[in-house]
C-alpha cells in the first residue's frame, strides 16, 4: 500500500500526467534526466501500469525512439513487467475491497471467471489482445489463484508483441522514416479494430471453450474414481 502511495505521490507532485501525455513531452521529460534516463524511463513504464492515465503507446513509441527499437523494447518490458507484478502483488495483498476502489463494478464481474478457471490461454489470450485493459487485468488476477510465475511467464509474453511494435515505430521516427511508421500505423490501427468489434465473441468462445474443457476433465477425473472404487 505505500508503495502504491508513493507512487501516486510521485505522478501527482511532479504533474506527470502533463509531461506524459504527449510524444515529444514524453521524450523531453525523460532526456532531461541525463543520465538516470533509463531508470527513469524504466519508471514511467511502471507507473504507465500502476497509476494508468498515463497512455501506454505514447511510452511505448518513446522508448524506440530514445533508446532504438531493442533497448526500448527491452526497457518498456522490464517496467511493464514490475508494474504489472506491483498491480498484481498489491491486489493479492489487499483484497476485493482495494480493486474495487481501482476498476469498475461492471469489469470485475464481466471478466470474473478469470478468478474461478484460472485460464493460462484465456488470460494469454487477453494480454495479446490490442486494445484490452492490460493494467486494470493485473489487479483483476491479483485475486485469484493463479501462481506467481504463471502471472509473470503470462505477462511478459503477452505483452511483448505490442511492445515490439510501438518500440519499432518509434526506432523509425526517430530516423525520420515516414512511408514505413504509416504503413505500420495503418496496419497497427487494422488490427486494433478487427480485434475491438470481435473480442466479446472471441472472448465468449474463449470462455465456453475454457469452461467445456474444464467439465470434460471433472468427468474423468469422476470416472477415474469411481472406476478406482469398483476396482477395490
Amino acid at each position: 500500500m505505500l508503495l502504491v502511495g508513493g507512487l501516486v505521490y510521485l505522478f501527482w507532485r511532479f504533474d506527470l500526467i502533463y509531461h506524459l501525455t504527449a510524444k515529444d513531452r514524453v521524450i523531453a521529460f525523460i532526456r532531461s534526466a541525463g543520465t538516470l534516463s533509463v531508470p527513469v524511463f524504466i519508471g514511467v513504464q511502471v507507473l504507465q501500469v500502476v497509476v494508468s492515465p498515463i497512455p501506454g503507446e505514447l511510452t511505448g513509441i518513446a522508448g524506440g525512439y530514445l533508446f532504438g527499437p531493442f533497448f526500448g523494447f527491452l526497457y518498456s518490458t522490464i517496467g511493464l513487467t514490475l508494474g504489472s507484478w506491483i498491480a498484481f502483488g498489491v491486489a493479492h495483498v489487499l483484497g476485493l475491497s482495494f480493486v474495487e476502489k481501482i476498476l469498475k463494478q461492471s469489469f470485475i464481474k464481466k471478466y470474473d471467471y478469470l478468478l474461478e478457471h484460472r485460464g493460462m490461454l484465456i488470460t494469454f489470450m487477453l494480454f495479446l489482445m490490442p486494445g484490452f485493459p492490460k493494467d486494470f487485468l493485473c489487479y483483476l488476477l491479483g485475486l485469484s489463484h493463479m501462481r506467481f510465475w504463471k502471472f509473470l511467464l503470462i505477462v511478459t509474453t503477452g505483452r511483448a508483441f505490442g511492445t515490439l511494435l510501438l518500440s519499432y515505430t518509434g526506432g523509425l521516427a526517430r530516423q525520420h522514416r515516414l512511408l514505413p511508421i504509416l504503413v505500420l500505423l495503418f496496419l497497427s490501427a487494422l488490427i486494433v479494430l478487427i480485434a475491438y468489434f470481435n473480442r466479446d465473441r472471441w472472448l465468449r468462445l474463449m470462455k465456453k471453450e475454457h469452461e467445456l474443457a474444464e467439465r470434460l476433465h471433472r468427468r474423468r477425473t469422476q470416472r477415474d474414481r469411481h472406476s478406482a472404487g469398483a476396482s477395490k
